[in-house]
């Protein structure tokens, strides 16, 4: 009964090479909002010393020095990418369970019977790169974590083929061996320490664990880890990924802001982009919160936190409602005189979208809750934004620093590459 996990390799930075040919074998990092640190590398970029994580401003002469390329985060590119990736394999697999933007669980139980599930591996990565441009790895195993195991020994090893099989007692023995028990999924650095300290260094040391000892120790998660590593699959493909609760969507200004005709159109791109995950979600919401900080690292200037909430008569996923609930929200918490450096907003209290709760008494700022209008405006935004609200930022000012950004090769009609 063995499952697959399809990783992506390097997957921002392989969404930056797909357009860029020239970039083949270059190293390339790609920085978070405003450019701050470094949240993906190329192997090449590794090579360079780079770390996860770090500051940009750290690293930066010495990497490009060295030759190297960076880019602002492209969320937008790398959003499409993956559901290309994911289309095919949906495709090519009955049962799929997208883990992560670049990792996905594929159930093989119906496809063990006819298919030789190492080439069938091969096939899969094959068909992805040429599909997509974007190289991924494979793991083959009886469960989820030994599937992880399997990919962490495609990047140790170094496989030609990008695809491993741990399907034998052997093979497995063999990679448990070889994984540091820190590498296992779901062991963390704290509990990576404790497990040293108790002398259990491998992944083979943990599975040979007594499981109640574990469960009694640590955790029932830990045990079911022990468990998964022998072989017993306690961690089953997820289909029905549970609704969101919460929806957020802030960033961190490059730069500050001081005044409420800025801030205002800004949260107010918030409100749209959050609405538009809901309306995805197929939820409403009851409830729209708004707050606004300055930077915690600046001592030298005033520092102001506000948070504030909007609470609907009526659930409602009508982006004209929550904008009107954002801005009554965000008016009391926003002080002169202050340099704001982040915001955001929060949609919360969330139903089904099919069913509507209707109030005793008539409210005078009754939710208007259109949905066919915002199925329309969400299709004819699908590619690029063509309709506005009045309270938006229509001038495309943006305080989040992206100075490096690449193109929206995939999802805008006006930067489709151009081939001579």
């Amino acid at each position: 009964m063995p499952l697959a996990l399809v990783d992506c390799d390097s997957f921002y930075a392989s969404c930056e090479r797909i357009f860029r040919p020239d970039l083949k074998n270059k190293p390339i990092v790609v920085l978070s909002n405003n450019d701050g640190c470094v949240i993906a590398r190329s192997k090449e970029a590794k090579a360079l010393g780079v770390g996860m994580g770090v500051p940009w401003f750290k690293v930066k002469d010495h990497y490009l020095k060295n030759g190297g390329y960076v880019f602002s985060s492209n969320f937008a590119l790398y959003g499409d990418m993956s559901a290309r990736v994911m289309n095919i394999l949906e495709s090519v697999s009955p049962s799929v369970e997208v883990y992560s933007i670049d990792e996905a669980f594929l159930d093989l139980d119906t496809l063990d019977k006819n298919f030789n599930l190492y080439k069938f591996g091969c096939h899969v990565k094959g068909l992805i790169k040429q599909w997509t441009g974007v190289p991924v790895r494979v793991g083959i195993a009886p469960t989820k974590t030994l599937t992880k195991v399997a990919i962490y020994q495609v990047k140790k090893m170094n496989v030609a083929t990008r695809v491993v099989q741990l399907i034998t007692q052997q093979e497995i023995m063999k990679a448990l061996s070889l994984t540091p028990v820190g590498e296992v999924w779901g062991v963390g650095r704290r509990l990576n320490q404790h497990l040293q300290q108790m002398g259990i260094v491998s992944a083979l040391d943990l599975a040979q664990c007594d499981p109640a000892y574990i469960r009694q120790k640590f955790s029932i998660v830990l045990e079911r880890t022990v468990r998964e590593l022998r072989g017993e699959r306690c961690l089953e493909i997820e289909h029905d990924v549970a609704a969101k609760k919460q929806i957020v969507v802030s960033r961190s200004f490059g730069q500050r802001v001081d005044h409420l005709s800025v801030l205002q159109p800004i949260v107010s791109n918030f409100v749209v982009r959050a609405t538009e995950k809901l309306r995805d979600e197929k939820q409403k919401c009851s409830q729209v919160s708004v707050f606004v900080r300055t930077s915690p690292f600046n001592d030298k200037k005033p520092q102001h936190r506000g948070f504030n909430s909007f609470r609907f008569s009526n659930p409602t996923n009508d982006t004209r409602d929550i904008l009107y609930g954002a801005k009554i929200a965000l008016k009391p918490i926003f002080r002169p005189n202050y340099s704001y450096a982040k915001a955001g907003v929060l949609l919360s209290l969330f139903s089904n979208e099919g069913i509507k709760q209707y109030s005793l008494f008539q409210d005078p700022d009754e939710p208007k809750d259109n949905s066919p209008l915002m199925k329309y405006i969400d299709v004819m935004n699908a590619y690029k934004t063509q309709i506005y609200f009045a309270s938006q930022n229509t001038s495309h000012y943006s305080p989040v620093r992206q100075n490096m950004i690449s193109p929206k090769y995939t999802t805008s009609w006006h930067e489709i590459p151009l081939v001579d």
